[in-house]
């Protein structure tokens, strides 16, 4: 039966790869459920933690990988990290100004809606950088089973199954960082749940696209990364952290920053 499996075509070896991937970020986002009534300390904390995770994502997760792969297909590393990282920055901020505009234009708002607005905003910037980070990763998985199929150097099934389950276990503190801080905005349990794992569903899209297209995929590939993590960069920067820092215990909102920086550290360094 493993035989059978491993001779599947390499697109629905790359499907089952990254819904595997994709289970681990509902598994991560799991964790609103084992939380009791959210505590304004407990949920700055877990803010700066969602803030270090991103960070420590948007290098090693990312832009090393990006700088990595630019290099072995013949680009300029620094430059094709540039651009896509400042292209993902300036695409969150340029977003950050038109929903500021499109909420603030008419009449003067209540403090509590400013608040809500507020809250919603910080809610659907991070969703959908977690969701874009997501996009470039089933994108490297779908490419490594592709690149089997036309014996692209350095292609192995080892290979790519490894990347997967690399991957995979990055994704479940990346699934708590988007599940958590919605339920700090008041969001359900099942509604947090609901969107966290919804972030990691683009990774199996990317990964089945990245196998059929691997030959025009992995050109991209470089500037897609680097782009993912701008827009994370932009978002922990504008958002995650300056709120988490409205705490009164700063400090140890601050530590639990390092906390998850290092968490996702380890993960990514020790799963390659």
């Amino acid at each position: 039966m493993l035989d059978s499996f491993f001779q599947l075509a390499y697109p629905a070896q790359a499907l089952v790869a990254t819904l595997f991937t994709w289970a681990l970020t509902a598994l991560g986002a799991c964790v609103v459920f084992f939380m009791r009534r959210p505590n304004r300390n407990v949920m700055d904390a877990m803010l700066g933690l969602a803030g270090g995770v991103m960070v420590a994502a948007a290098f090693w997760s990312l832009l090393s990988p990006s700088i990595d792969m630019a290099e072995s297909l013949g680009m300029v590393p620094w430059l094709t990290a540039l651009i896509g990282f400042m292209g993902g920055g300036i695409l969150l901020f340029c977003g950050d100004r038109v929903f500021t505009c499109l909420t603030e234009k008419g009449a003067l708002l209540r403090r509590e809606d400013t608040s809500r607005r507020a809250g919603f905003k910080r809610c659907a910037m991070l969703v959908f950088s977690i969701t874009l980070h997501n996009i470039p990763e089933g994108l490297a998985i779908g490419v490594a089973f592709g690149s089997l199929a036309y014996g692209l150097e350095g292609g192995a099934p080892e290979a790519a199954w490894l990347l997967a389950l690399g991957i995979g276990m990055q994704n479940l503190p990346e699934g708590m960082a988007v599940s958590v801080p919605l339920r700090r905005e008041g969001y359900s349990r099942r509604r947090s749940f609901f969107y966290g794992q919804l972030s990691g569903l683009a990774e199996p899209i990317a990964g089945v696209l990245g196998a059929l297209l691997v030959l025009k995929v992995r050109t991209c590939l470089p500037f897609l990364l680097a782009f993912a993590a701008g827009a994370m960069i932009y978002v922990v920067v504008e958002e995650l952290i300056p709120e988490s820092q409205t705490n009164e215990n700063k400090d140890w909102m601050a530590l639990f920053t390092l906390i998850g920086f290092s968490l996702m550290m380890v993960l990514d360094v020790a799963l390659g």
